[in-house]
């Protein structure tokens, strides 16, 4: 059974850093898609981040050039570095494993952008 464990959220003032983590197990990692994804409240999911089998990313245009994910396959793990964070930024943060036919995600972790 996948399993998707989100750590590493908090309450960071503006301009702070946070490093999201997120443990994977139940599933071949090395041939998932896996991304980031965040919603804040009254608003839709959307993508924060994407990382293919082969390290190729994408990102959303708000978190371009602060956000950076990353990708372990030896250790089954995900990562999202985000720099330089903004009070829009709150939001639950969601990791995300994905392959055609096949999505798994996370419960999520909550990230508060706050002074």
């Amino acid at each position: 059974q996948a399993q998707l464990v989100e750590s590493g959220g908090g309450l960071v003032q503006p301009g702070g850093s946070l490093r999201l983590s997120c443990a994977v197990s139940g599933i071949m990692f090395g041939i998932y898609h896996m991304g980031w994804y965040r919603q804040a409240p009254g608003k839709q999911r959307e993508l924060v981040a994407g990382i293919s089998t082969d390290g190729f990313t994408n990102y959303g245009d708000s978190v371009k050039g602060r956000f950076t994910i990353s990708r372990d396959n030896a250790k089954n793990m995900v990562y999202l570095q985000m720099n330089s964070l903004k009070p829009e930024d709150t939001a639950v943060y969601y990791c995300y494993a994905g392959i055609r036919g096949s999505e798994h995600w996370g419960q999520g972790t909550q990230v508060t952008v706050s002074s």
